[in-house]
């Protein structure tokens, strides 16, 4: 089976690529494909912007479309599926679902998708395994880490940042959004090499790496 995954972001990508081969068993194969920020659902449904600003949600009609139509003209034997991950944020987790499924609904012919959501943002998914934080940054502030609830929705990023980085969240959120997603991309490179994927807290992350599971090994039943 060939898995393309969609991310809001490039510290999302580099996670997952080191992830995704930890979870995989056999011979599939995936694509990660990063995204300049997560956007908006556009209204009406219709991409709310050009193709080339690369913003998820607001192409992600556009995007879903292309795939249905690429992957109807794949032979029947070559099984493929796309996973969308973005964040929560603050937004209500049943409404974005819903509004994620009804532009699946719309496409014709729809792809095979799953929508994988990381509460409250990606960091939780690190924050998941605070044994790999450890071992990525020995002198984290075990006071901040220690009282941290998986996928709570508390500000993820920023706890992660308190813990690891000296001045913590707000001297990083001084020096501008760009720097913050530096480090955010050290986060993944640093800690993703440590992870245990078989074992972490959150229960988002726990649900991608079901999902993806799931269909690996069906995909691989069916053979």
């Amino acid at each position: 089976m060939h898995f393309e995954i969609l991310v809001e972001d490039a510290s999302g990508k580099q996670l997952l690529e080191i992830l995704v081969p930890k979870i995989l068993k056999g011979a599939h194969t995936f694509k990660v494909r990063f995204y300049k920020g997560i956007g908006r659902l556009p209204k009406g449904l219709t991409p709310g912007s050009e193709p080339c600003k690369r913003i998820l949600l607001d192409q992600l009609p556009r995007l879903l479309q292309g795939f249905g139509q690429t992957f109807a003209a794949y032979p029947t034997s070559y099984e493929a599926v796309v996973f969308v991950i973005c964040d929560l944020d603050d937004r209500c987790l049943k409404t974005f679902r819903s509004e994620l499924l009804a532009v699946l609904d719309k496409c014709n012919p729809a792809p095979t998708t799953r929508f994988c959501i990381a509460i409250e943002e990606g960091e939780a998914w690190l924050l998941g395994d605070l044994a790999a934080v450890r071992r990525a940054f020995p002198h984290a502030k075990g006071s901040v880490l220690s009282d941290y609830v998986s996928d709570a929705i508390c500000g993820t990023w920023e706890r992660l940042a308190d813990a690891v980085c000296s001045g913590g969240a707000e001297k990083l959120r001084t020096s501008g959004w760009m720097s913050v997603g530096k480090e955010k991309s050290a986060w993944a490179s640093l800690i993703g090499p440590q992870m245990d994927v078989h074992a972490n807290n959150s229960p988002s992350f726990c649900y991608f790496r079901n999902k993806l599971q799931e269909l690996a090994e069906a995909s691989t039943a069916s053979i």
